[in-house]
C-alpha cells in the first residue's frame, strides 16, 4: 500500500509532457509557458528550503541548556549550506562542461563526428539542444525535490500514519502534476518536437524519485538525509530559474512574464494548501 501510494504521487508528472509536443507554439505562448514554469520553480525552492530550514530553526528556537542544540544547529547548517552550494554550483561545472563539450565537437574536435558517422542525436547529452539540456537539469532538480516528499510518505505510512499519508498522496500528485509541465516548459521553442521516449523518460527522473523515496522512507528515518535532498533541489532549482529567466527577459514582454510567473506560484500555494488542509 505504501508503494502504491508512492507511485500515485509520482506518476502525476506524466499529466503536465504533452506539452512539450506541441508544435511551433506562437512566440506569446512560449514566453507564457515559460513564465508559468519559473513560478512553479520558484514556489519549489521556497518550499524545499522552508522545509530544509526547519531542524535548524528547531535547535535555534529550543533549550539553550548545554551544546546539544548548538551542535543540531551547526550540523544542520553545515549540510543546508553545503547542499545548496552542491546543488547550485555542481549543475553550473556540468553545464559548463557539457557545452565545452558540444562546441569541440562543432569544431571537429576528438568527438566530432565524420559523415559516415551515427547521427549527433545518438551520441549523447553533449549533443544535446540547450533546450533539451535545461529540461533534463529541470527534471533533476524535480526529481531531487521529489525524493524528499517521497520520504514524507513513507515515514507517515510507517508510523500507522495513513490518512496523513493519503493526504500528503494528494497534494503531492497534484504538485507533480504542475512540475511535469515545468520541466517541458524549455522545450516549447525546439523546432523539432521531443519524442515521446524523450518526455517518459523526463517524467521518470522527475517523478520516479517519489516512489524510490517512498520506499526509503518506510523503512529509514533521517531528517539529516532529507535536509541533503532538499537543499540539493532547492540549489539545482536555482540554477535553473536563473537559466529561465534568462529566456524570459530576451522576449522583452515583461507583461507575459509577470503574468505566468504569478500562474505558476499561485498554483503551487494552492496544491500547496490542500496538504496543510488535510493536516499534513
Amino acid at each position: 500500500m505504501t508503494l502504491l501510494l508512492g507511485a500515485i504521487a509520482g506518476v502525476t508528472i506524466v499529466l503536465g509532457l504533452p506539452l512539450g509536443r506541441l508544435q511551433r507554439p506562437a512566440p506569446n505562448l512560449r514566453v507564457t509557458l515559460n513564465a508559468v514554469a519559473v513560478g512553479v520553480l520558484l514556489f519549489l525552492f521556497w518550499d524545499v528550503l522552508d522545509h530544509a530550514w526547519e531542524p535548524i530553526d528547531t535547535a535555534l528556537g529550543g533549550s539553550h541548556h548545554g551544546l546539544h542544540w548548538l551542535r543540531n544547529a551547526l550540523g544542520y547548517g553545515a549540510l543546508f549550506v553545503g547542499g545548496i552550494t552542491v546543488g547550485l554550483l555542481g549543475l553550473v561545472a556540468y553545464d559548463r562542461y557539457l557545452a565545452r563539450v558540444s562546441r569541440n565537437r562543432g569544431r571537429g574536435g576528438p568527438g566530432s563526428m565524420a559523415s559516415t558517422e551515427k547521427p549527433a542525436a545518438s551520441r549523447g547529452i553533449a549533443t544535446w539542444s540547450p533546450a533539451r539540456r535545461l529540461a533534463l537539469l529541470v527534471a533533476v532538480g524535480i526529481g531531487l525535490h521529489n525524493f524528499a516528499e517521497g520520504l514524507a510518505i513513507g515515514q507517515s505510512a510507517a508510523a500507522d500514519e495513513l490518512g496523513l499519508a493519503t493526504v500528503l498522496v494528494i497534494g503531492f500528485a497534484l504538485h507533480n502534476a504542475t512540475e511535469g509541465f515545468g520541466i517541458v516548459a524549455p522545450l516549447a521553442a525546439e523546432a523539432d518536437r521531443p519524442s515521446w521516449r524523450f518526455l517518459l523518460a523526463l517524467g521518470a527522473i522527475g517523478g520516479g524519485p517519489t516512489f524510490v523515496g517512498t520506499w526509503v522512507g518506510h523503512g529509514f528515518t533521517s531528517e539529516a538525509v532529507s535536509v541533503v535532498f532538499l537543499t540539493l533541489a532547492a540549489g539545482s532549482i536555482a540554477y535553473v530559474v536563473i537559466q529561465l529567466l534568462g529566456i524570459a527577459g530576451r522576449a522583452q514582454r515583461m507583461d507575459l512574464v509577470a503574468t505566468g510567473v504569478l500562474i505558476g506560484v499561485l498554483a503551487g500555494f494552492l496544491t500547496d494548501a490542500i496538504v496543510t488542509a488535510g493536516g499534513a
